[in-house]
């Protein structure tokens, strides 16, 4: 059975267009993070950064340096999309583009995290053998067909990723508007929209409309009947996405990643009008099928399961923030705080005045405030540099209140636990977060 779903041979004019849109997508994505200034803003700028927990060695190169380390992304996205030394150039963009994911969480955001995946999948698959200049240089390569995994890796996890932000927004706050509502307050000044995104019956129907679009839309494009009707909507949703959040390229990839669920003819009549259409479907096992069978299985069991990592810790997601993180939780909550940091020398009990504000961005500071990892981290890098800078052994004392959705501040830290020497687990509870007083 996983034989004949993984490789029997379909026609590749799928993978062929979607190699040129998403090489093109990563180019103006790296270019565009230099241009809009968020390479100086996230990267540079600040004097210490918030990287992924077990990953601090992760760290933004010296001066400028960034600005060069995203232009050869750029240009490692040009070659993909062209098709030009296209194995050793995405394999290059996924590797840079994963170490700048896990060296910043200031800006996290479920699309860079899905990137990685999709960069992942294009470094496997055989998206240069057509319209491109390798197949150019060397005919020997040309092919009109692969195996039917190199398609299924994208839809399963398109599958995976728009059900689990589906299933994640049925919870109270959601169905009822409220931060439905939040986030549109904040768009109120947009020029001609602004006042339109106000509307209370527009934020049932993007409530609503966004819990049926994430849970039907891939089983809808799956079908020949429905799927015109599912790219309208999928057009529709993503274009509101691009114009009202402003998500940068994410939108389009997701457009784009929709050419996986049409007919081959269609898309080759549109955009490959020369290609010969492959119709033989061979099935054709390589010598190591059962390692193929096994890696697929064991990725996508872990896709499935890791998002649900959170029904195993104590309290609720949303508040602790515990789960939260690749999980495909998308604009869920709004969080807001207020925290300070009281620092004490061991040695004296002397406490030592902090600003928070002196050693962060403005963004850092509002994660800092609400998220108990950015405190804990805060915490750490205040007890290393007064043990670097003045050879002195300090505790760090966090005394937050957290909002969520609205709601009033309520203690959020245990202020008598000195986060400076606790240790971190990503896959169980802190019990310096104190419980929350809402459900």
């Amino acid at each position: 059975m996983f034989n004949q779903l993984l490789f029997k041979q379909i026609d590749n004019s799928a993978l062929i267009v979607f190699r040129v849109f998403f090489g093109l997508l990563i180019t103006l994505e790296s270019f565009g993070a230099i241009l809009t200034g968020w390479v100086k803003t996230v990267l540079i700028d600040p004097q210490f950064t918030f990287t992924f927990i077990g990953f601090e060695w992760l760290q933004p190169l010296p001066g400028f340096w960034m600005y060069a380390y995203y232009a050869v992304m750029g240009i490692f996205g040009v070659f993909v999309m062209l098709g030009y030394r296209y194995r050793i150039s995405i394999i290059m963009f996924a590797i840079m583009w994963t170490i700048t994911y896990l060296m910043q969480k200031s800006s996290y955001n479920n699309h860079y995290y899905l990137l990685i995946f999709l960069s992942v999948f294009m470094a496997l698959v055989p998206a240069n053998k057509y319209h491109s200049i390798d197949a150019k240089r060397n005919p020997d390569i040309i092919s009109n067909s692969m195996p039917q995994w190199c398609s299924l890796l994208f839809v399963f996890q398109m599958a995976i990723v728009y059900t689990y932000a589906s299933v994640a927004k049925m919870y109270p706050d959601w169905m009822d508007t409220t931060v439905v509502e939040l986030l549109m307050k904040t768009k109120a000044h947009y020029y001609i929209i602004g006042d339109f995104l106000q509307q209370k019956w527009l934020h049932f129907f993007i409530a609503y409309a966004g819990i049926i679009f994430d849970l039907l839309v891939v089983p809808l494009l799956l079908f020949k009947k429905t799927r015109k009707y599912a790219f309208f909507a999928s057009v529709f949703f993503h274009m509101f996405n691009s114009i009202v959040f402003q998500v940068g390229v994410f939108p389009y990839m997701s457009l784009a990643l929709c050419l996986f669920f049409f007919e081959p003819k269609t898309i080759k009549n549109i955009f490959l009008k020369k290609k010969e259409l492959y119709q033989k479907g061979e099935l054709i096992v390589p010598k190591q099928h059962n390692v193929y069978v096994l890696a697929f299985c064991t990725y996508f069991i872990i896709q499935i399961l890791l998002p649900l990592r959170h029904w195993a810790i104590k309290d609720n997601v949303l508040w602790t923030e515990e789960g939260h993180r690749l999980s495909w939780r998308m604009m869920l909550r709004i969080r807001s705080g207020r925290t300070n940091f009281k620092v004490v020398n061991k040695e004296t009990g002397k406490q030592i005045p902090i600003r928070v504000e002196n050693f962060v961005s403005n963004k850092q500071r509002g994660n800092i405030s609400s998220k108990p990892d950015f405190m804990w981290q805060f915490s750490q890098f205040l007890k290393k540099k007064f043990k670097d800078e003045q050879n002195m052994d300090v505790a760090v004392y966090v005394d937050s209140r957290v909002g969520i959705n609205g709601n009033a501040l309520q203690p959020f830290i245990d202020p008598s636990v000195d986060l400076a020497s606790v240790k971190w687990n990503a896959f169980a509870h802190s019990d310096w977060i104190l419980p929350s007083k809402h459900d």
